[in-house]
C-alpha cells in the first residue's frame, strides 16, 4: 500500500476496478429466501421487514400502498454492502461517495421535483418556519434553502465517513500487530474483535439512519 487510504482504492487488484462487483454480492444471499420451505433466516428477515414497514408507515403518513418498499429496499442494499465490507478482501463500496451519492442524490432530486411541481405552496411554506418574525424571514429562507440543498451531501458523507472511520481504525491497529509482544498481541486481538462487533452495529445503524432520513425528507414533500 502506498498510503493508508489505499485500502479503499477501487482498483487495487490487477489494475482493474472489478472490486465494484462486491456491491452485488449481497444478491447471493437472496435466493435462500425463496425456498419452498421457509427457513429460520426467512422468518427473521420477514420480522425485520415488517418492523421496518410499520416504522416507515408512521413516518410517511401516506395512504399509497407500497410506499415503504423503496425505503426497505434501500435499507437492505446499504446493510448488505456495509456487512460485506467487514469480511477480509471484500471491497467496501459504501465507503465511497460514488456509491452513497448515487443513492442519495436521485432520491432527494425526485422528492424535490415532485414537491415543487405538485405542492408548490406547501414547499414555499416550508422555507419559513411558523412564528418567524417578519424581519428574519429573508434570512430564514436563505438558511432553509441551504439546509435543504445540502441534504443529499450530508446523507452521503455520513454513511461514507462512518464506514471509512471504522475500517481505518481496524487497519491501523492491525498493522501494529507484527511489532507487539505476545501479551499485547492477545489484547489487540480482543480489541479488534470488539471493534468488529461495534462495526457490525454501525453497519445496521447507518443503513437504518439513511433509510429513515430519506423517509422523513419524502414525508415533508406531501
Amino acid at each position: 500500500m502506498s498510503n493508508l487510504f489505499s485500502t479503499f482504492d477501487p482498483s487495487t487488484s490487477f489494475n482493474l476496478s472489478l472490486n465494484w462487483v462486491s456491491t452485488f454480492i449481497g444478491l447471493l444471499f437472496l435466493p435462500m429466501m425463496y425456498w419452498l420451505i421457509p427457513s429460520r433466516m426467512f422468518f427473521l428477515w420477514m420480522m425485520i421487514m415488517e418492523t421496518l414497514h410499520k416504522e416507515f408507515k408512521t413516518l410517511l403518513n401516506s395512504s399509497t400502498k407500497g410506499s415503504t418498499l423503496i425505503f426497505i429496499s434501500l435499507f437492505s442494499v446499504i446493510m448488505f454492502n456495509n456487512f460485506l465490507g467487514l469480511f477480509p478482501y471484500i471491497f467496501t463500496s459504501s465507503s465511497h461517495m460514488a456509491f452513497t451519492l448515487t443513492l442519495a442524490l436521485p432520491l432527494w432530486l425526485s422528492f424535490m421535483i415532485f414537491g415543487w411541481i405538485n405542492n408548490t405552496t406547501h414547499m414555499l411554506a416550508h422555507l419559513v418556519p411558523q412564528g418567524t418574525p417578519s424581519i428574519l424571514m429573508p434570512f430564514m429562507v436563505c438558511i432553509e434553502t441551504i439546509s435543504n440543498a445540502i441534504r443529499p451531501g450530508t446523507l452521503a458523507i455520513r454513511l461514507a465517513a462512518n464506514m471509512i472511520a471504522g475500517h481505518l481504525l481496524m487497519t491501523l491497529l492491525g498493522n501494529t500487530g507484527s511489532s507487539l509482544s505476545m501479551i499485547m498481541l492477545n489484547v489487540l486481538i480482543i480489541t479488534q474483535f470488539l471493534l468488529l462487533l461495534l462495526e457490525s452495529a454501525v453497519a445496521i445503524i447507518q443503513s437504518y439512519v439513511f433509510a429513515v432520513l430519506s423517509t422523513l425528507y419524502s414525508s415533508e414533500v406531501n
